[in-house]
């Protein structure tokens, strides 16, 4: 939906001619409440310690994808608040992805996963996504088990939130709480008459239900609820009013049918204004310029392009002052969503079979997120998706409990307009606004990352002057740049967009011809963009700890993926072997003189991989430090970074140990560290009572490195890190052939994951995964927005 149709209604009701403060107030509207929501899919619904998450970004504003932010920030907490590890994700067109690696050693609790962007910070961080993520850990003390209890409390709200005499009035009831009764329901009562039910109703789901009744004057209504479990709530209706507007609407394929109708009005409803909005912009405005006690009109579906959203519709009195309001949600029983064209396939059950799926490559959709998992059978509905997020849950703060049941294919338009009536719209307030008051936007935010370089010479700023800064993108070709310091002495590097660490070396011209010193000089860099801390609660649960018993009960799902990690373990350490008897294998080399020269003791194990620093070029000085340089470069070597940005050694999983000249120490000191310094690292894999670690070796004596690359002087040098570079998803293929690799029982839940699937001029865009060993049929979503960001969400079961 990328434009919004504006009407103006004609007839009964007439068109707003006049400058008013509603019209004001809806100019500001349009200028200052530009606003964007996040939904992030994952791979699974929960995991094991020892996991890892992957996961897909989508950034919207209002119901396209975002061209408001590049860049996302993406964090893991524990359930007390504590950042177990941030990502920072390129978004393009509004997507992007990335994973967090779960240590084994992460206690069994919730956890949360919580995304925004430094734009959406302007506003009230409750409109930040947190996704709640289960991880089991079957060493944990504790256990995660599912609340029996049911916890809630309910209340009740008047269509149009007014509640007149002789008017028949809908009410919707709604529950929250943690915990909800799979079934509720309820009758409204006189309170002076309580034993005869004026009306019954039943619960449409565990959230809402409905009613209606037609009050009046002077008596006092109740409604009381019960659960399936004898549980009951009392609540008090609001007190009949002699006069007021009574609003009802109904939806239906064609549009929005609205009623009003005025009960002892001094003018009636002359001069009456209807304003429908759409993700905070005017899409409908009308008004009733005659006397009438009613009005009756229909808002089309072309003022959203026919695509489905939300309506928010206000009316005003003739003095501007909020009347009514009331959520609709646009063409509920005709969901806008396009499924894919699938022009090819090869599916089979047969275990660790080779599967594949093509798109076609004439579609208008060119980029794809696609997700294979084990389907086992029982079809249980998906509690929450990219549909609920976009259409629903994105705009509101309140918890709905399984909010993609509202746009399943057998969804109860009943419920949602009845969840609309409980909701209110709470982007902005119309009083708010009606006063003049406008949100404090930041400056317009950096496309991209930017930094704020401050350069040094002699312990001084330098101030308006000429300064070059040598940046060197990884293993690329530094580049030499000159640039002006501003009258504070700073030099801005604007909307960068890198994966890999920056070197940045500042230099300053020579005076009087002397020769250049970088002895002297010193630079910092502060990032412009960074992560905002969370200062709210994080939601409820229905899951609660308790303590383990001695024989641990776990989830079928999280026995099979604590069996899949042992099973990947099993097939990287015999890669891991293979390699370090091609090591031992070898005769002397000036590697092993090294290695023996600085090596003693029980650090002298044969499990080792080594480099070389002093014998071989490592083209190290690209590289931040020694950490960032090792990532990928030895077999069943990891990292992952702390809370400080620095990447921490794991080996098979694990924490790896960090020595220095074979003294223990810690990620920091090896990271500042200068890279020209070291000799030799050494990669230890289960050695004796070392066990797995990593050993850093300084020079030594005359010692030097063989780099042919000139590092800059660590004073007048810094990194920066850029954004997140994902993972990639390892397409396993099992080789059954190789007794060594042999693997008794494939268990994997995500077979494919694709977050970045494109098409292609010649060959249609395939799915492609291997089954494992008890598949019989597969769960497949396939999402992808086009040009006008008409969305593509197909999920099915391929047997």
């Amino acid at each position: 939906m990328k434009n919004i149709f504006f009407v103006l209604l004609i007839s009964t009701v007439q068109p707003v001619l006049a400058q008013t403060k509603l019209e004001k107030a809806i100019t500001s509207l349009e200028n200052n409440y530009d606003q964007e929501k996040v939904y992030i899919l994952t791979d699974k619904s929960q995991y094991a310690a020892g996991d890892k998450i992957w996961f897909k970004s989508f950034v919207f504003d209002g119901y396209n994808r975002s061209a408001l932010s590049t860049t996302l920030f993406v964090e893991l907490y524990s359930a007390d608040k504590k950042v177990i590890d941030w990502k920072t994700i390129l978004l393009t067109n509004g997507e992007g992805s990335g994973d967090f690696q779960l240590k084994e050693d992460l206690p069994e609790q919730v956890y949360f996963v919580r995304a925004y962007t430094p734009y959406m910070t302007n506003f009230n961080e409750d409109f930040q996504i947190v996704k709640t993520i289960p991880v089991y850990n079957p060493k944990s003390t504790e256990s995660l088990v599912i609340s029996k209890s049911s916890d809630w409390s309910a209340k009740a709200f008047p269509e149009g939130g007014n509640f007149i005499n002789g008017m028949p009035s809908k009410f919707a009831v709604r529950l929250s709480g943690t915990s909800l009764p799979e079934n509720w329901s309820g009758k409204v009562i006189d309170a002076h008459n309580p034993n005869v039910p004026i009306t019954t109703f039943k619960s449409f789901d565990k959230n809402v239900a409905s009613f209606k009744i037609t009050p009046a004057s002077g008596k006092k209504y109740q409604v009381v609820i019960q659960d399936n479990a004898g549980k009951s709530q009392t609540i008090d209706l609001p007190q009949v009013a002699d006069n007021g507007l009574n609003l009802e609407v109904s939806s239906s394929k064609d549009g929005i049918k609205y009623t009003l109708k005025g009960v002892n009005l001094k003018q009636q409803l002359k001069n009456y204004k209807v304003v429908g909005t759409i993700n905070n912009h005017l899409a409908y405005k009308a008004n009733i310029n005659h006397l009438t006690n009613e009005a009756t009109s229909l808002i089309p579906t072309k003022i959203s392009n026919g695509a489905n959203c939300i309506l928010q519709l206000a009316i005003f009195d003739e003095q501007d002052n909020l009347v009514a309001q009331r959520l609709c949600f646009i063409k509920p029983g005709n969901l806008k969503i396009e499924k894919a064209e699938i022009v090819g396939q090869n599916i089979t059950s047969t275990p660790r079979s080779f599967n594949s799926i093509d798109l076609s490559p004439e579609s208008y959709f060119k980029n794809y997120t696609v997700l294979v998992s084990e389907d086992d059978g029982t079809q249980a509905p998906e509690e929450e998706n990219l549909l609920s997020g976009l259409w629903l849950t994105g705009d509101f703060t309140t918890k709905i409990d399984s909010p993609a049941q509202y746009f399943s294919k057998n969804a109860n338009t009943e419920a949602l307009d009845a969840l609309l009536i409980s909701e209110k719209w709470q982007r902005f307030d119309w009083n708010s606004v009606l006063s003049g008051s406008v949100p404090t936007i930041k400056p317009n935010a950096q496309q991209y990352l930017s930094y704020k370089v401050k350069p040094i010479k002699n312990g001084s700023m330098l101030v308006n002057t000429t300064v070059s800064l040598m940046l060197k993108l990884g293993n690329r070709e530094a580049a030499l740049n000159q640039f002006q310091t501003d009258q504070n002495g700073y030099v801005y590097l604007n909307n960068l967009n890198y994966d890999e660490p920056l070197n940045v070396s500042l230099f300053v011209n020579s005076e009087d011809n002397k020769e250049s010193n970088t002895d002297n000089l010193f630079v910092t860099i502060e990032p412009l963009v960074n992560p905002v801390s969370f200062k709210g609660n994080f939601p409820g649960t229905k899951y609660t700890l308790v303590k383990a018993g001695e024989h641990k009960t776990l989830p079928p799902t999280i026995s099979r993926a604590i069996n899949t990690q042992k099973n990947s373990k099993k097939t990287q350490n015999t890669d891991v072997q293979i390699e370090e008897v091609k090591i031992v294998g070898k005769k002397t080399d000036p590697k092993e003189d090294l290695d023996k020269q600085l090596s003693t003791g029980m650090f002298s194990s044969m499990n080792s991989t080594i480099f070389d620093f002093v014998n071989e070029d490592q083209h190290i000085a690209g590289s931040g430090n020694i950490l960032d340089w090792l990532q990928g470069r030895a077999a069943g070597l990891t990292f992952q970074r702390n809370s400080s940005g620095i990447n921490v050694p794991y080996i098979r999983g694990q924490q790896a140990k960090l020595y220095l000249d074979e003294t223990a120490t810690d990620a920091s000191m090896i990271a500042n560290l200068p890279p020209s310094n070291i000799a030799m690292v050494k990669i230890l894999k289960g050695a004796g009572l070392i066990g797995d670690a990593v050993l850093i070796y300084t020079m030594k004596g005359n010692m030097k490195s063989k780099s042919n690359e000139k590092e800059a002087p660590k004073n007048n040098s810094a990194v920066i890190k850029g954004y997140d570079q994902p993972s990639e998803f390892p397409i396993e293929m099992l080789d059954n052939d190789d007794p060594a690799k042999k693997v008794d029982n494939d268990t994997r839940e995500t077979l494919y994951w694709n977050p970045n699937l494109f098409d292609s001029d010649y060959v249609p865009p395939r799915i492609k995964f291997f089954n494992n060993d008890s598949a019989k049929q597969y769960k497949v979503l396939i999402i992808s927005f086009d040009e006008d960001d008409n969305l593509l969400y197909d999920q099915r079961i391929f047997k």
